[in-house]
């Protein structure tokens, strides 16, 4: 069965999950998380990305962005991808792949949609086990949207930007969207779209995607297709 085409449009936020082969460790130590985010924001720049969340788990990478340019996610992850496969190759002198295949993603709404992304992506390593809070891994965004740590790789989402007139403002509004869990069906709702290359919002959203794009932007339900021609009378 050949792959489904991506569901892409410039300008409008994406998020991207890039696993590991076999779901195996893709870093393996600190300077691996710092080629891989020196690398990203190269690239991101040069491919006119915007990235506006990440958070890099041991086996797998999450990232939230938008393209000014349809071709750029599919450029910017090819391009950073190998660079680090090279270096992961040299440093540990080993061979083969290191990712799963091509990238997963989805196409996301703005408003609740934008900002329900930020923290699934940031909460990863909490959902994980790996941190009592977010602000405690050190390999994600949330400290420079939560807490105004420095970060050259990220540019704020103007949803983001809408939370408050001054930095202090937008980083206090967003802590407190870290006060409650993520609705289970909205994390449902992310993985399910992800892992599918479908779109991520209301239907109004996914119906004018579709109309956009000309083709099917949503999963499928299950069963045969009805059969819509009439059988002959006997």
């Amino acid at each position: 069965m050949p792959r489904r085409a991506r569901v892409l449009l410039p300008g409008v936020p994406m998020h991207v999950i890039q696993r590991g082969n076999n779901r195996q460790a893709c870093f393996f130590a600190d300077d691996d998380y710092r080629f891989y985010l020196e690398w990203l924001r190269e690239y991101a720049s040069k491919e006119s990305c915007r990235v506006h969340a990440y958070v890099l788990m041991t086996n797998h990478v999450h990232l939230l962005l938008t393209s000014e340019n349809v071709d750029g996610p599919g450029r910017l992850m090819k391009r950073l991808g190998q660079r680090y496969v090279q270096y992961i190759n040299r440093t540990y002198r080993r061979s083969g792949t290191l990712w799963e295949g091509r990238f997963r993603s989805c196409l996301t709404q703005e408003e609740a949609y934008v900002l329900g992304c930020y923290r699934y992506i940031e909460m990863n390593p909490v959902r994980a086990a790996m941190v009592d809070h977010p602000a405690e891994y050190l390999w994600s965004s949330y400290r420079a949207n939560a807490q105004g740590e420095t970060d050259e790789l990220l540019t704020p989402h103007e949803v983001y930007e809408h939370l408050g007139h001054k930095p202090s403002e937008r980083q206090r509004a967003y802590r407190e969207l870290f006060r409650y869990e993520l609705d289970p069906g909205l994390v449902d709702e992310i993985r399910s779209a992800t892992n599918g290359n479908y779109v991520l919002g209301t239907e109004r959203f996914q119906e004018e995607v579709e109309r956009m794009l000309r083709r099917r932007v949503t999963r499928g339900k299950p069963g045969r297709p009805k059969n819509v021609q009439s059988k002959p009378e006997r």
